[in-house]
C-alpha cells in the first residue's frame, strides 16, 4: 500500500541544473530594477516637499511675517528721531529712485538706514515730487523728515542769476560769473560754440541782445555753455510768443536795445518806436546818444564832441544812417512791443528834460526840439552835480 504522506526523495548530489540558475538571476535583475525604481520615487517625492515647504517659506516671510511682530526676529528699521543736526550736501539725479536717493543719504549720513527711508519715501504721496539736483540736509535726520524737505524742494542748492533790462553782455556774464563762480574765460569759451547755445545765424555770433533779462535758478554744477543756453532760448520763446518772425528777430531786438537804453519811463517807449520808424523812413540819422556810448565803449554822461562826430564807430547814429549793426543791450517785452506796436504821431525828436525822474518831450520839429534842450540846459544849471 503506498503511503499518502511519503518522504521525499533524497537529495541531489550532482550539479543543478542550468533552467534554475538562469531563474534566479532573472530574479536578482528583477529585484534590483524594483530597488532603484524606489529611489528615483523617493528623490522625487522629496524634492517636490522641498519645493512645497520652501515656496511656502518663502510666502510666509515676503506676505505674512511684515503685517506680524515677532520681535527680535522681524527688528524695526533703524532710523534717527531727531531733526538732525550740521549739514551736508546730497545730489539727487536725475531717474534717481526712493532706493537710489536712500542709499545716497546713508552714504551721507543723512539717514540711519535705507529701509527707513524708503518706507518713508512710500508712505509720503510728495515723494514722487521729488526734483533732480543738489540739496543741504542734516545729518542724522529722521528718515520721514529728509523725505518731506526733498519732496518741498526745501534745501535745494541753487543759483540765481538776476538780468535786468538794458544790461549788456558784459555785464551779464560779470554778473553771472560773479554769482556761480564760472571764470568770465569759460564764458568766453562758451560764447564761440553758437550751435550749443542756440544763437541764431542772423545774430552773426553777437549775443548783445539775445540773453533774455529775466531771474534764472542754475545748480551748482551749471556750466557756462547752459547758462547762455537757457537766455538764448528764453530770447527766442518770448519773441516766438509776440510773433516776432525769425527773419525779422534781429531788427527787432536791435531796434527794442535803443529803446530800452534811451526810455526812463515806460509810457514813452511806443513814442520812440515812431519816432525810430519816422527817422528811418525819411534817411535821416537816429541820433542816439545810447548807441554812440555803446561803440565808444563809454557812458552816455562821458561822450566828448569827438565822438559824437566819429565815423569810426559803427554805432555812431548822430552820423551813419539807418540802424547800427546790432543790438546795443538786452530789451524787456514792454521794449519789444513798443517796436511791434508803435505809437502814432509825427514826432522826429526827443529829448530828456529831467535826468532825476525821466520826464522826456517829445517834438515834431527841430525848433520845438530846442526849446525841449533849453528846458534840459536849465535842469542841469539847477542840479550841477548830476
Amino acid at each position: 500500500m503506498t503511503d499518502l504522506f511519503s518522504a521525499p526523495p533524497p537529495p541531489t548530489t550532482g550539479p543543478a541544473p542550468a533552467t534554475s540558475r538562469t531563474a534566479q538571476r532573472r530574479r536578482q535583475k528583477a529585484s534590483a530594477a524594483a530597488r532603484r525604481r524606489r529611489r528615483r520615487r523617493r528623490v522625487v517625492v522629496l524634492f517636490l516637499a522641498l519645493v512645497v515647504v520652501g515656496g511656502a517659506g518663502w510666502f510666509v516671510y515676503e506676505h505674512v511675517l511684515p503685517g506680524l511682530s515677532f520681535g527680535s526676529l522681524h527688528p524695526k528699521a533703524e532710523d534717527y528721531t531727531g531733526q538732525g543736526t550740521g549739514s551736508v550736501q546730497v545730489t539727487v539725479n536725475p531717474g534717481d529712485t526712493g532706493t537710489a536717493i536712500g542709499n545716497t543719504l546713508l552714504e551721507a549720513g543723512v539717514v540711519k538706514s535705507v529701509k527707513a527711508f524708503t518706507a518713508a519715501y512710500s508712505s509720503n504721496p510728495n515723494s514722487a515730487g521729488i526734483q533732480p539736483g543738489v540739496y543741504t540736509l542734516r545729518k542724522q535726520m529722521k528718515a520721514s523728515e529728509a523725505v518731506s524737505m526733498l519732496a518741498a524742494n526745501t534745501g535745494r542748492v541753487e543759483y540765481q542769476v538776476t538780468v535786468p533790462e538794458g544790461y549788456t553782455v558784459d555785464q551779464i556774464v560779470s554778473r553771472a560769473s560773479g554769482v556761480t563762480g564760472i571764470p568770465a574765460s569759460e564764458f568766453a569759451k562758451a560764447k564761440k560754440n553758437t550751435k550749443a547755445t542756440g544763437l541764431p545765424a542772423a545774430a552773426k555770433g553777437n549775443y548783445e541782445g539775445w540773453l533774455y533779462p529775466a531771474t534764472y535758478s542754475f545748480d551748482p554744477d551749471v556750466s557756462a555753455t547752459q547758462i547762455l543756453a537757457q537766455m538764448v532760448a528764453q530770447t527766442k520763446a518770448e519773441l516766438k510768443k509776440l510773433k516776432v518772425p525769425s527773419s525779422e528777430q534781429e531788427e527787432v531786438l536791435i531796434k527794442a536795445s535803443l529803446i530800452e537804453r534811451e526810455a526812463k519811463i515806460p509810457a514813452d517807449q511806443p513814442k520812440m518806436a515812431r519816432v525810430i520808424e519816422n527817422r528811418l523812413d525819411r534817411g535821416m540819422t537816429l541820433g542816439i546818444d545810447a548807441a554812440v556810448a555803446y561803440g565808444a565803449h563809454k557812458s552816455g554822461t562821458d561822450l566828448t564832441k569827438a565822438d559824437l562826430v566819429d565815423k569810426k564807430n559803427p554805432y555812431n547814429t548822430r552820423v551813419l544812417t539807418g540802424l547800427p549793426p546790432g543790438p546795443i543791450a538786452s530789451p524787456g517785452e514792454s521794449a519789444v512791443k513798443a517796436v511791434l506796436h508803435p505809437a502814432d504821431g509825427d514826432w522826429l525828436f526827443w529829448v530828456a528834460v529831467n535826468l532825476d525822474t525821466g520826464k522826456t518831450k517829445f517834438a515834431v520839429t527841430y525848433q520845438e526840439q530846442q526849446e525841449n534842450e533849453k528846458e534840459l540846459e536849465a535842469w542841469q544849471k539847477a542840479n550841477p552835480s548830476k
